[in-house]
């Protein structure tokens, strides 16, 4: 069976039952139940749809940066929020708290010894899952009941994610921006290393743009792929093999030519995964990063702090003391 074919036939593995505390909806779905969630879903996702969002992404975050990771975290979670809810970040930002620590919470037991029953017992930590897991979705539970009365009195567009879900009927919402800040960060701090390639990429950005705002339609003109290969936003086994010979080398030329030519047409490269069950966000993903990395280029010159201390950290390859950057306005 070809690698194509095992990606076409491929099956969710079996979660441990404490990852439904963090994984649910489309991505934990399987059989019919979710190729009718995914109909629902894709129009939302769909290229032309993100035009509607474009100005919601091209936002700056704060000019005055040191360590962008967390500022980072703040954009794309503001972007995610208003794109599926209609509202600021800052409405949604108690969910996102709790979602970050329910991540810390499950991730660490995940890690711990298995004894069976363990989730059961009335211990610190599962109270304390469990309490979060309610709250989030009581929290969700009050976003969709405001909707619904808004869109019932005439007030309220249906043109975000939530919209359309309410429309089909289907409550069942779950998004975050945390691969695209993982994307941004390791972009930044590989950037932040290699001044040729930042002073490339910042002129890419003015020949496409010139002195426009970054628009929508000239996105797919910048290529910002290399920085996703060299750290993929989950942990995951790969072959060292698969990168080639220049693997751990910063080299964004190597997909000048396609992802196809560099991998010699192998299934080595899969940031949104493949087949039927390819991220659905893929195209809004990468017109966010796109995006905010532009604004961060026309608007900064930096470098990376020699006090900054490489640590990539698992399970989402996240830098765990942070990304200290010094930044120059331009």
């Amino acid at each position: 069976m070809s690698s194509q074919d095992l990606m076409h036939d491929f099956r969710r593995p079996v979660l441990n039952p404490l990852s439904k505390l963090l994984v649910t909806g489309l991505a934990s779905y399987e059989g019919e139940k979710w190729a009718k969630h995914r109909r629902i879903v894709n129009p939302s996702f769909h290229v032309e749809k993100l035009k509607e969002w474009e100005s919601l992404a091209s936002k700056e975050g704060s000019p005055c940066l040191l360590d962008v990771w967390p500022s980072l975290q703040h954009l794309m979670a503001d972007v995610i929020s208003r794109t599926s809810f209609g509202s600021s970040y800052q409405e949604g930002r108690k969910i996102f708290e709790l979602l970050k620590e329910q991540a810390t919470l499950v991730i660490n037991a995940l890690q711990s010894v298995y004894i069976p029953g363990w989730r059961f017992l009335p211990t610190k930590v599962n109270k304390r899952m469990k309490k979060i897991d309610k709250e989030v979705k009581g929290l969700l539970k009050s976003i969709i009941n405001k909707r619904e009365k808004a869109i019932g009195a005439g007030e309220a567009s249906k043109d975000d994610l939530l919209g359309a879900l309410m429309e089909s009927k289907f409550k069942d919402i779950q998004g975050d921006g945390k691969t695209t800040s993982v994307f941004l960060v390791w972009t930044m701090i590989l950037l932040g290393q290699s001044q040729n390639w930042q002073d490339r990429a910042r002129q890419e950005v003015l020949q496409v743009f010139g002195s426009n705002k970054p628009d929508f339609d000239v996105l797919s003109h910048l290529k910002v792929l290399e920085s996703k290969s060299a750290y993929q936003h989950c942990s995951f086994t790969v072959t060292r093999n698969c990168g080639g010979d220049d693997a751990n080398e910063f080299n964004p030329e190597r997909f000048s030519e396609g992802v196809s030519k560099a991998t010699k047409s192998q299934l080595s490269f899969f940031p949104f995964g493949g087949g039927p069950r390819i991220c659905i966000g893929q195209n809004f993903a990468m017109m966010e990063a796109k995006m905010a990395l532009s604004l961060i280029l026309l608007h900064f010159d930096f470098e990376l702090s020699p006090s900054y201390a490489h640590a990539p950290s698992a399970p989402m390859i996240r830098p765990q003391y942070g990304a200290l950057i010094i930044l120059h306005r331009r």
